[in-house]
């Protein structure tokens, strides 16, 4: 149960970073704040895919 939970936590954090980046790129941020966030982006998707491998593994153990 906790590996589903943090799946959707980690779902949740890829979405709000992608808003925020379409929101910075949308907005004309400078390049520092666009970098930043794209990197926050990588980092979630990163989490996000972890996460849902670590659960894809535990339902067929």
């Amino acid at each position: 149960m906790s590996d589903l939970i943090s799946a959707l936590i980690s779902a949740f954090g890829v979405l709000v970073c992608t808003v925020v980046l379409a929101m910075s790129i949308g907005s004309g941020m400078s390049a520092l704040w666009i970098a930043f966030w794209s990197v926050t982006f990588l980092v979630a998707l990163y989490a996000l895919v972890r996460d849902v491998r670590h659960l894809c593994a535990g339902q067929m153990n």
